[in-house]
């Protein structure tokens, strides 16, 4: 196994350099490695070439740095042009769609309404860790803003559904529920313009 350790793959380039420099340097007229093998000369070319190469990169990088500050100028040169241009045709045309499309450019599209959120998806009901207690965890559902909870002893009857509370997360710890007794779940978000549907029942034996 070698025992001297180069370690030029985690060398920048310019350390390359320096460190082919010295090693050179420490070589040239020692006794103790007579003929070098390649020859200093060798490696003191291959050192200027990568030097050379290394000062081509760098001029070339300062000359895109250039030409890119330039074409950022330009760009917003052209973008304050065109906006104020836009100012002049929307002037001229008002409200008027048609001439302002003649113009060659577009109008903004009205925003659209908030949707209402899909219903949650993914209700489970698991015993909590206090007796009288059940945990409803559901998927969060997008847009939604808070959700509302809702449980009955009897869900096939419209009117056993209970108001349960509220949940600002996916998910809500049901208590003071009566134990041995089988309770249904069911959850709604509620986005900015009302409530979704109501998510797929789940139900669990509180403990």
């Amino acid at each position: 196994m070698a025992r001297i350790r180069l370690n030029l793959r985690n060398l920048s380039v310019t350390e390359k350099i320096a460190k082919g420099r010295q090693i050179v340097t420490a070589l040239t007229n020692n006794a103790s490695f007579p003929n070098p093998s390649p020859p200093l000369t060798e490696v003191t070319t291959a050192v200027d070439e990568l030097e050379k190469a290394f000062a081509s990169v760098q001029a070339a990088r300062s000359e895109v740095a250039t030409k890119s500050a330039t074409q950022d100028n330009a760009a917003t040169k052209l973008d304050q042009t065109l906006t104020q241009l836009a100012g002049y045709v929307e002037s001229v045309a008002g409200k008027n769609d048609t001439l302002i499309t003649s113009a060659g450019m577009e109008t903004k599209s009205a925003p659209s309404a908030p949707a209402v959120p899909g219903a949650p998806q993914g209700l489970s009901a698991a015993a909590g860790e206090h007796d009288g207690e059940i945990n409803l965890v559901w998927r969060p559902v997008t847009n939604a803003r808070s959700y509302i909870v809702e449980f009955s002893l009897d869900p096939a009857a419209a009117n056993t559904w209970t108001h349960a509370g509220v949940a600002t997360a996916a998910n809500k710890t049901m208590t003071n529920l009566t134990s041995g007794k089988r309770y249904w779940f069911r959850v709604a978000a509620v986005g900015a313009v009302g409530p979704s549907g109501w998510s797929e029942h789940a139900t669990k034996v509180v403990p």
